[in-house]
């Protein structure tokens, strides 16, 4: 499978989004929590400190200094440890006459009347400063009495659920990251099985189909979508390739007999008379069309067989050598130099007659379309991105936005139809490629073609000697 940008990635991107929406909305769960915890116990103790200035203001009301001092007295004598109610009583002057604090504290009122302070002459079991919360109330302007609640339990409570949240919001993360993990992980199967088909479908077998598990997910929605319309794609090319083979199979039997019968009138006429060379020229033409109809043919069987079951370790660079010195010759008579650059040792999984004969026709391509003097240079080369075999030209070459319909059947080019050839080459050579799984590309050799042929190598460099 090719590799991709993880940030590139439609499931990565999917994955982080929903932890990220999964961490969010636990995050303001708990902060409500947190919040509403925190506000209730801040409430309560808010609550129990005014019910204990409502009933102390009631007892001196009822029975005056004496009996609220009494009181005090009774209180702060019955508490226990742990109990943490703070009484003051003052004179006017805030001057301590009464309570379990040792003055009054230094801080500012809140909006509401409510003091928040820290008292350092006393600690707190764990040895930090007692923090708490009081109110007042004046006693006929001469008094100032204060009643106070440790905060001790609530900033405990505060930690508590401060920890929990953390440890909440912690374990949310890491089971979202799983969670998000095993969706990608069970998208991707699906993709990958997918992609995995639709590669083998792309190479031009069309008998491939997406398997579905039968849950009748999406997924199982899209696969069958998928090879219903590969079904029928594969009926419409099956239809056209029937036709195209069975057209090209008829019309070559009798243009075989066509031919023998013109070949044995042909060598009744002298060899001068002009129903001679006439004969001559139908013979050429019946040829070229028997050599288009063996080509359509080759070409489907190539396209639709089982071929590559009976692919074996072929060595490219003995093939180029023998290519070589076949089209020697040829390139001799043409006055064109022929120029090996480097050839490498160079192993792959092939049919040998398949892939003489697609490289065969690319040599003989670059050797037609190159004008006399020309120069021809072909290189085989196992570098570390991979392994290639590249075929350069200085012809007139082929424009940038033809090269995806050189490979067509009978689609030849402007400049290239006043030559011979039925346009059926470079077919061959893309369906022989293609059943190698070898990939095969053009680029502009400024001037002329430059043609190179990826190698899927089947073993690394057996030496490293060049041939040039």
């Amino acid at each position: 499978m090719s590799q991709i940008n993880p940030f590139k990635s439609s499931l990565v991107r999917i994955t982080i989004a929903y932890v990220l929406l999964f961490g969010l909305s636990v995050s303001i769960i708990l902060g409500l929590i947190y919040w509403s915890t925190i506000v209730y116990t801040t409430n309560q103790t808010d609550e129990n400190i005014s019910a204990e200035i409502q009933a102390l203001s009631s007892v001196y009301a009822q029975k005056g200094y004496s009996g609220l001092a009494a009181t005090l007295s009774e209180r702060v004598r019955q508490q226990r440890p742990g109990d943490s109610t703070l009484y003051l009583l003052t004179d006017h002057n805030f001057e301590p006459l009464f309570g379990n604090i040792s003055g009054w504290p230094k801080v500012a009122y809140d909006k509401d009347g409510w003091l928040d302070f820290r008292l350092d002459d006393l600690l707190d079991e764990n040895g930090g400063e007692f923090s708490a919360r009081a109110r007042t109330f004046e006693v006929e302007n001469r008094f100032n009495l204060l009643v106070g609640e440790g905060m001790k339990d609530l900033r405990n409570l505060r930690e508590l659920v401060t920890q929990a949240l953390i440890w909440s919001l912690l374990v949310t993360v890491v089971l979202g990251l799983l969670m998000g993990y095993m969706m990608r992980s069970t998208l991707r199967s699906r993709l990958t099985a997918i992609n995995s088909i639709s590669r083998e479908i792309m190479k031009g077998d069309f008998r491939q189909r997406i398997t579905t598990k039968g849950s009748g997910d999406e997924f199982d929605e899209l696969g069958d979508n998928l090879n219903i319309m590969l079904e029928r794609i594969e009926n419409g090319v099956e239809g056209v390739r029937r036709v195209s083979d069975n057209i090209a199979h008829d019309l070559k039997t009798p243009l075989a007999r066509m031919k023998n019968k013109v070949e044995e009138l042909h060598r009744k006429f002298d060899i001068d008379s002009p129903e001679h060379k006439a004969l001559d020229n139908i013979v050429a033409e019946a040829d070229g069309l028997l050599a288009t109809f063996n080509a359509l043919l080759r070409i489907a069987r190539i396209e639709y067989s089982e071929k590559r079951k009976e692919f074996g370790s072929v060595e490219v660079d003995a093939l180029l050598e023998d290519l070589l010195e076949l089209y020697e010759p040829l390139t001799e008579e043409k006055n064109q130099r022929l120029n090996v650059l480097t050839i490498e040792p160079v192993t792959v999984l092939a049919d040998r007659d398949m892939l003489f004969q697609a490289l065969a026709n690319l040599i003989d391509n670059a050797i037609k379309y190159t004008p006399a003097d020309g120069q021809i240079e072909i290189s085989l080369i196992d570098a570390d991105a991979g392994a290639y075999l590249e075929i350069a030209d200085n012809g007139p070459g082929i424009p940038a936005e033809e090269y995806d319909n050189v490979v067509q059947r009978f689609y030849r080019i402007d400049e290239s139809r006043t030559t011979p050839g039925s346009g059926l080459g470079l077919a061959l050579v893309s369906a022989v490629l293609r059943v190698h799984q070898m990939q095969l590309t053009f680029e502009d050799n400024n001037p002329g073609l430059r043609v190179r042929v990826g190698l899927p190598k089947l073993v690394q460099k057996k030496g490293s000697a060049a041939k040039t």
